[in-house]
């Protein structure tokens, strides 16, 4: 039984947002769902294409199924740039796209909704995992995750691409120095939460 219930306007609310952030990347967007099986899925697909084809021509748009999009992320991720899905399918996808980096800890997030008048884009930002109450006041916590969303709220809501780049590259260069928590370093000494914060500050400058 499909018990999944969604509206046309939920669904162009939600591939708006992908189509918009794709405009601002590699103008590509990928759209997953389950419209071989479920009721949802076709209303999903049917709805993004008319979305596409009257207000986002410009932006390439290819269909893929739910669960070969699970494959392909494993297979070969880099053929994805926007990926756009309901709740459900998010869900997973996202958490699996989490451990092509290594860790939970590593994927920034957003909840993003309207844009304002003044083009800002309203956002709640946060590590993908969320709060992860069991590693609360034991400072080995991932940081990354948390700080690569402010490095998204900057570019998204705020439109300051080049600080949020600037962010970004200094993360890569703490992973690269090798300074990480226990989540990306089995073996030998991690670094603690706070260093590794104190290492990304330092390299921003």
């Amino acid at each position: 039984m499909d018990t999944g219930v969604y509206t046309t306007s939920e669904i162009e609310r939600v591939c708006r947002v992908a189509f918009d952030m794709a405009r601002l990347r590699s103008n590509k967007v990928a759209s997953a769902e389950k419209s071989n099986v479920m009721v949802t899925g076709v209303l999903w697909k049917e709805v993004i294409t008319a979305l596409h084809k009257r207000e986002y021509a410009d932006v390439e748009l290819t269909h893929i199924l739910a669960d070969n999009a699970a494959m392909q992320l494993v297979r070969n991720p880099k053929q994805f740039d926007v990926l756009v899905t309901d709740n459900l399918f998010g869900d997973v996808l996202s958490d699996e796209a989490a451990q092509l980096t290594g860790s939970i800890g590593m994927l920034p997030s957003a909840s993003i909704g309207d844009r304002r008048p003044s083009g800002a884009q309203v956002g709640l930002y946060e590590p993908v995992h969320g709060s992860a109450p069991d590693l609360a006041g034991q400072n080995k916590a991932n940081p990354l995750g948390a700080i690569g969303s402010v490095a998204a709220m900057l570019e998204y809501s705020f439109g300051l691409k080049e600080e949020a780049a600037r962010v970004n590259a200094a993360i890569e260069a703490v992973l690269d120095s090798g300074s990480v928590t226990a989540d990306l370093k089995p073996t030998g000494a991690p670094a603690t939460t706070e260093q590794v914060g104190e290492a990304v500050c330092a390299a921003i400058g």
